[in-house]
């Protein structure tokens, strides 16, 4: 793996490209006349930066090995590039900016302008409680009353995001989301509902049932009438199995931290209005021309400018730059400004509104610069869920390429047990193959006068610690750790999901079978003893 700190053969070539338009220094002209004004450097025409883009974009794919990736970028109501590199999947099928790619969590912006089509025709109201429209709904909490509609749009509901358990599931019943929405029954509150900002996906797989609810159509069939239909978005699906007729993109995930597998995470419809949703770059640029054009796309309006507002305004605090709208993510955009940093007053910069995705297998961005009606799309259908800040790192030198600046090397951000987790299963694992191999040399190993006597006890209590550390670790720490359930590490970290299935297997069905046998021939040894003294 190559050091992420060095500047990349990318970054070197992206500030040449820059240096040479005269936009990161001061360029003389090859003659100056005596008494002449030098001229002031010229800058970057549009599609000289899109080429910048481009060629970063195809570099990161080379370096980090990459399968595919699509972009486009939209600026004042129209699309003014696209590219894609790579391939869809294992047969070598061209990426191109019309390939369906799971968008994960860049499908709550989609939800969240269905949700406001619903408020506009007077089924929703945003500061209703959702048991006025679903009367059974409950968590274990029962505070869970007082959530709101708008609660669930700004992640404000006092839900956790460890409520992601359908993210292990492969379920494609038409009724999964009433189901997911109904399996939360059992989940507490982490806080008092609008007390502050708390990413779960639950909350808008709630707003989803809402929608479904409301307008009397199934929630796939929703989305495809109302949303997708009217914004031209022909390669954009609700379902794993639309998409896949539209030959959407395969996902691939990086094992071991060395090398990109075709790999089936699954997309469960349960998560539809939160995370399972499909789509490609080009369809992703019609969605944000049509919020940046104010909630109309092609002279047909989607829904209305003060719903657009209300969907981008910012109105939760999450840290000191970052705020939360309504299915969208808000902060100054630093990207527009030089290495030396962001002025002293970050009011001073353009907002920025965007959102990421992140799946076992898929990689997705989009952003929009209302002040400058500048969107820009990212789909890649890969993900190393080890060190995702790598590819997040590719978002964000985009923006930057786009306003004028070089692309700063990625700086990993995960900590060392989600980058080296992997290993970890796998140490593990082996621990529990050496533990399996001394015991049965021990229990097969036949019984003599000189055997020390605290060696099959030394045997089986070293072997139950280190068992009862694999469930600990796995059933406790782990899912603890990353705010979430086992089986869902399992599915979406396929390379860890291959030792820690075997790890429990052994920790579990060989812990009885092994103690039972140690004791019955440490009973058998003791009495042998004890006829050899008599």
């Amino acid at each position: 793996m190559r050091t992420l700190r060095k500047i990349s053969g990318t970054a070197r070539f992206v500030l040449s490209c820059f240096l040479t338009v005269g936009v990161l220094g001061f360029s003389v002209p090859a003659t100056v006349t005596a008494g002449s004004p030098a001229t002031a450097p010229a800058a970057p025409t549009p599609e000289q930066t899109y080429e910048v883009v481009d060629a970063f974009l195809k570099e990161q794919l080379d370096d980090m090995g990459l399968p595919g990736a699509a972009v486009v970028v939209v600026k004042d109501g129209v699309q003014v590039h696209s590219a894609a590199f790579g391939r869809a999947d294992d047969t070598g099928r061209p990426m191109t900016p019309q390939t369906p790619v799971l968008l994960a969590s860049t499908t709550k912006p989609l939800t969240a302008m269905a949700v406001m089509q619903q408020v506009e025709a007077g089924r929703l109201r945003l500061d209703e409680p959702v048991r006025t429209y679903l009367p059974w709904f409950t968590l274990q909490d029962s505070r869970s009353a007082e959530i709101t509609v708008r609660h669930l749009l700004h992640q404000t509901s006092g839900m956790a995001a460890k409520d992601t358990a359908f993210e292990a599931s492969d379920s494609q019943d038409p009724d999964a989301i009433e189901e997911g929405v109904r399996g939360l029954s059992g989940s507490p509150l982490a806080g008092a509902p609008g007390d502050a900002f708390r990413y779960a996906s639950a909350n808008f797989n709630i707003l989803g049932l809402l929608v479904q609810t409301v307008s009397g159509q199934p929630f796939a069939d929703y989305m495809r009438q109302h949303v997708f239909g009217p914004l031209g978005m022909a390669h954009s699906h609700p379902t794993r199995g639309a998409a896949r007729s539209d030959n959407a993109a395969a996902g691939y995930s990086l094992w071991f931290g060395s090398f990109w597998r075709q790999t089936d995470a699954p997309a469960p419809a349960t998560g539809m209005p939160s995370s399972t949703m499909y789509s490609s770059a080009e369809d992703i640029g019609h969605e944000l021309t049509a919020m940046l054009d104010q909630g109309r796309y092609r002279g047909r309006s989607l829904i209305r400018p003060e719903s657009v507002d209300a969907i981008l305004k910012p109105h939760v605090r999450i840290d000191e730059s970052k705020e939360y709208a309504m299915g969208w993510f808000t902060r100054p955009l630093v990207e527009s400004v030089g290495p030396e940093g962001p002025p002293a007053e970050a009011n001073s910069l353009p907002l920025l509104v965007e959102h990421q995705g992140e799946w076992g297998n898929s990689h997705t961005y989009k952003a929009m610069v209302p002040a400058s009606r500048l969107g820009v799309a990212l789909v890649i259908n890969a993900n190393d869920t080890s060190a995702p800040s790598r590819l997040k790192a590719i978002d964000t030198n985009i923006l930057r390429i786009l306003h004028g600046q070089p692309p700063v090397p990625a700086v990993v951000q995960e900590d060392w047990l989600q980058r080296y987790s992997w290993l970890v299963s796998l140490i593990l694992l082996l621990a529990e193959l050496a533990s399996l191999a001394l015991a049965l040399a021990v229990l097969l190993r036949k019984p003599t006068r000189k055997r020390k006597r605290w060696v099959p006890w030394a045997v089986g209590a070293a072997a139950l610690a280190l068992d009862g550390f694999a469930l600990w670790l796995c059933l406790v720490y782990a899912p603890a750790r990353f705010d979430t359930h086992l089986a869902v590490i399992v599915r979406q970290f396929p390379d860890v999901g291959v030792s820690l299935v075997a790890v429990l297997a052994l920790a579990l069905v060989w812990p009885v079978p092994r103690t039972v046998w140690l004791l019955s021939r440490i009973r058998a040894a003791t009495r042998g003893s004890h006829r050899s003294a008599a």
